[in-house]
């Protein structure tokens, strides 16, 4: 029998995958939309045609915090926050590792997994291990420890 992650039984999953999201298109409209908003206009993320012909990446990329942004939209699309929980704050980063650029137009997906339960007066702080893959690379592009607080429902 198939146990379903969630408030209750979280300590179950330690060392257990939660789940792995579709795949995300990381169009440049993207990265220019994120160039805008955080003031990151540097060229290998924004000018196409200059990265194609100077980067070495060979195409425009996409910024690195783009990427680990992602995490929490495929984070919710693979259920992190459980339907029992009263709610969830985000609670903070361990550790990040950015490995492969993602390239305009990559496609990447989230595997996700428990590595740490702590239980508090409130709820309990989940540690989590995030892999952002990259299709058609053996290479993650990024690494993450995120922690999440969930919040316990009130009775």
């Amino acid at each position: 029998m198939t146990t379903v992650y969630s408030y209750q039984n979280v300590e179950e999953f330690v060392g257990r995958e939660i789940g792995i999201s579709g795949w995300m298109e990381v169009p440049q409209s993207m990265i220019h939309a994120f160039a805008a908003c955080t003031g990151d206009r540097f060229w290998y993320h924004t000018d196409p045609e200059r990265a194609r012909r100077e980067s070495p990446f060979g195409a425009a990329i996409a910024h690195g915090y783009l990427s680990l942004s992602l995490l929490a939209a495929l984070g919710n699309e693979i259920g992190m926050v459980p339907d029992d929980a009263r709610g969830v704050a985000n609670y903070g980063l361990n550790r990040v590792r950015f490995l492969a650029p993602v390239p305009a137009g990559a496609r990447v997906r989230l595997a996700l997994s428990v590595l740490e339960v702590a239980f508090k007066p409130q709820g309990k702080l989940i540690t989590l291990n995030n892999t952002l893959e990259l299709e058609g690379s053996k290479t993650p592009a990024l690494v993450a420890q995120t922690l999440i607080f969930l919040m316990e429902k009130r009775p």
